[in-house]
């Protein structure tokens, strides 16, 4: 199926509306089996792939060179570096955004990378917490996912976090928002076809943060999740917010196996 319209994304969101539900009414979503999942990169036309590919040319590679010179600058009243703790990022990071979220016995529940990286701002260095979308936070977090770029998605599921799971697919399953959407509907249901000239992809978080043409930036996929909630026209959960957060942890884990590719470049 291929839906293309002009430059109206509500329009464009009302329309395809129309089409998923008539999708949706045939049988329940199914998830995506292992063997056919597909990273967004396959989606994208030779040009953005090469942009992805090259780091000379990749501009997502900007931020990850301000997030090393972060990770050696001295922060807070502690006046410690985050190299001063975990020394060379290259080993001590390596593998380390393929397990986020991850479950921190302190809160009790999970927490995603940026999250990481503000609790030991606020507890090692005591730095204030840096803001969700700041170009500090998205530096450090893409500069730590780097290190794992090429190494598969590693979710750990148990007993303690197998309740924000199923809250993550909850949410990913239910409809909402004016347009009665879930996001199943395009990414099990409908991926491969196009929504305002773009394509589907199957919503498979491997290289966030990510830049993105549109944004013209890069971005979390926090961000790119309230996107989505936006043009469903639901109300988005505020960044850092526990809804957000198990939802990151199901597609996480639905993407289990598939490598990091941060920073990827997306339209």
């Amino acid at each position: 199926m291929s839906v293309r319209f002009g430059a109206r994304p509500c329009l464009a969101l009302a329309a395809v509306a129309c089409i998923l539900l008539d999708f949706a009414a045939a049988g329940a979503a199914a998830e995506i089996p292992l063997a056919e999942r597909r990273s967004g990169y396959d989606f994208m036309g030779r040009e953005t792939r090469m942009m992805q590919d090259d780091d000379a040319t990749n501009p997502g590679m900007l931020w990850v060179f301000d997030g090393e010179a972060l990770w050696n600058r001295k922060a807070g009243s502690a006046g410690r570096a985050c190299s001063d703790c975990h020394g060379d990022a290259r080993a001590s990071m390596k593998g380390v955004s393929a397990r986020y979220p991850a479950f921190d016995a302190a809160r009790g529940r999970p927490v995603n990378l940026e999250q990481r990286i503000n609790a030991c701002r606020t507890e090692r260095q005591k730095a204030p917490p840096l803001a969700f979308e700041s170009r500090d936070l998205l530096a450090l977090t893409a500069y730590v996912a780097r290190q794992s770029r090429g190494l598969p998605i590693d979710i750990a599921i148990d007993e303690r976090t197998r309740p924000f799971l199923d809250a993550g697919r909850e949410t990913f399953y239910r409809r909402q928002g004016q347009l009665n959407l879930a996001c199943t509907l395009c990414h099990n249901d409908n991926w491969g076809a196009k929504l305002a000239g773009n394509p589907i992809p199957q919503a498979h978080p491997t290289g966030y943060p990510l830049y993105r043409l549109e944004w013209q930036g890069l971005g979390s996929l926090q961000r790119r999740l309230r996107n989505c909630f936006v043009g469903i026209r639901a109300e988005p959960y505020a960044y850092g917010a526990p809804e957000f957060v198990d939802l990151e942890l199901y597609l996480m884990w639905r993407a289990r196996g598939m490598k990091i590719e941060t920073p990827a470049v997306r339209p």
